[in-house]
């Protein structure tokens, strides 16, 4: 683990968060090959090279959106899942909406809710962030138990807020605030 700070933007006692690069594109799409099962019907990561390109390529270029591979310190690196902060606004209003996922091989075992600690820890400092919003459908309590336990409120409700496999979703609006400011 002597690379780890190097590596990584931060880091745990499990897991560190990195960018993510279009070299990941072959682990990254296998993974999610892997994981359709736990993440349907909720959520589509890419799993084609060309999926995983644009997405990645969104993530990287697009100064209102942020992306980290959750990276398994012990396992040689391996990607454990991914958080994203997209419609990031700064000025007044230093916000931006959460995205996250867990791959298989990972789900279960804390690695996610000790990657989203880290994560906040990096959106509410050097991030300049003030505020995350998480957008969850009501039936993934998964989801919803991870943000609870990262110390997210819920807001309120919206019906029919996302188009989603093939249909308007109704989600649970989450957030927090930056404790310290």
């Amino acid at each position: 683990m002597s690379g780890d700070l190097e590596r990584y933007l931060v880091v745990g006692p499990r897991v560190g968060l990195r960018p993510f690069t279009s070299g990941d594109a072959g682990e990254f799409t296998a993974r999610a090959e892997e994981s359709v099962a736990l993440h349907r019907p909720w959520l589509f990561p890419p799993r084609t090279a060309e999926a995983y390109a644009a997405y990645a390529g969104a993530l990287i270029e697009d100064p209102a959106r942020a992306g980290f591979l959750v990276c398994e310190r012990e396992e040689g690196g391996r990607i454990a899942g991914f958080l994203t902060i997209n419609n990031i606004v700064h000025g007044a209003f230093r916000s931006g909406a959460l995205g996250y996922g867990a791959f298989a091989h990972a789900a279960g075992r804390g690695l996610m809710g000790e990657a989203l600690g880290l994560l906040l820890g990096y959106a509410f400092g050097p991030m300049g962030l003030h505020r995350l919003e998480a957008n969850i459908q009501p039936g993934n309590a998964p989801s919803r138990a991870l943000v609870r336990r990262a110390g997210f409120r819920l807001e309120g409700f919206s019906p029919a807020m996302l188009f989603i496999d093939g249909a308007w979703r109704d989600h649970e609006r989450w957030a927090i605030t930056d404790p310290c400011g």
